[in-house]
């Protein structure tokens, strides 16, 4: 099954356009109508759309719309910035539905590392004020779209820092001090990464939402602690999210950004989530 692939301007701030690269089924109506957001990883600080380009693809070979978002991260500004591009490109996909051919209402989310954070983030709180602010196209038109929720079906989050200030002490004591720079790149101070961490808004009672999610740990993951991932866990079960957890043994951080046997395994699996949650276990 043949793919195509563009760069669509979904946002635009301070003078600068954010990208989103469409990945499709060429044939319309080999599609099933349905969109996946990307949110691409590096530690908040690095890569861009192109990044996951793997993942994207194999969700497109079975027939979703994957639209895959540059924003803003350490490299432009300071948290939350990520987060309202990311909400952005969310409205961008649910207020241009029709041109895109997808369904408004069943929009999936899906985000690695950093970008996994991010992903839960937009995810929990979809609409909150602190994520708003970025404006985005309504066709040639760019608009605040106040009225536009960026809330999603489901979500998947591989790998993801879940929890910034736990990894960033994490990654002061096994001594890993480019992961200790990207976090003051991205995020004024401690106190900014205690309360973007989503296992304690979620203790807090601070989530708009806990759609079904899709969770990735890897068993070499030097990146990541274990223990970080499964007090999300926890935490996203006893606020009442459906969780299905995936451990990967010997696997490293971002195996899936290349492609591999076990990535292959894991795009396929992430195709029965998106489609039980965004088509119903239809595969149309």
């Amino acid at each position: 099954m043949s793919l195509e692939t563009e760069a669509l301007t979904f946002a635009r701030v301070d003078g600068v356009d954010l990208l989103a690269q469409r990945h499709q089924r060429a044939q319309a109506d080999a599609r099933l109508r349905r969109a996946i957001v990307m949110v691409h990883g590096g530690a908040w600080t690095s890569n861009d759309r192109h990044t996951p380009a793997v993942l994207c693809e194999a969700l497109a070979a079975v027939g979703f719309t994957v639209l895959s978002l540059d924003f803003r991260d350490g490299r432009q500004g300071k948290h939350p910035c990520a987060v309202q591009d990311i909400a952005a490109g969310i409205r961008y996909v649910r207020a241009n539905a029709d041109s895109l051919g997808v369904d408004a209402e069943r929009i999936g989310l899906i985000g690695s590392s950093s970008g996994g954070h991010l992903a839960l983030l937009s995810a929990c709180q979809a609409d909150a004020a602190p994520h708003r602010g970025t404006p985005a196209f309504v066709g040639e038109e760019l608009r605040n779209l106040a009225d536009v929720s960026a809330s999603v079906a489901c979500v998947a989050a591989l790998w993801p820092v879940s929890d910034p200030l736990a990894r960033l002490r994490y990654a002061r004591r096994v001594g890993r001090d480019e992961l200790v720079d990207a976090h003051f790149r991205y995020y004024h101070d401690e106190q900014q990464m205690r309360r973007a961490s989503v296992p304690r808004l979620l203790a807090a009672g601070e989530a708009q939402a806990t759609p079904p999610l899709f969770l990735v740990q890897p068993g070499a993951d030097a990146n990541v602690p274990r223990r970080m991932t499964l007090d999300l866990v926890a935490e996203y079960q006893e606020a009442g999210g459906t969780l299905h957890y995936r451990f990967c043994p010997g696997l490293p951080h971002a195996f899936a950004y290349q492609a591999s046997p076990a990535t292959t395994r894991l795009a396929g699996e992430l195709n029965v989530f998106f489609k039980r949650y965004l088509c119903g276990g239809e595969t149309e």
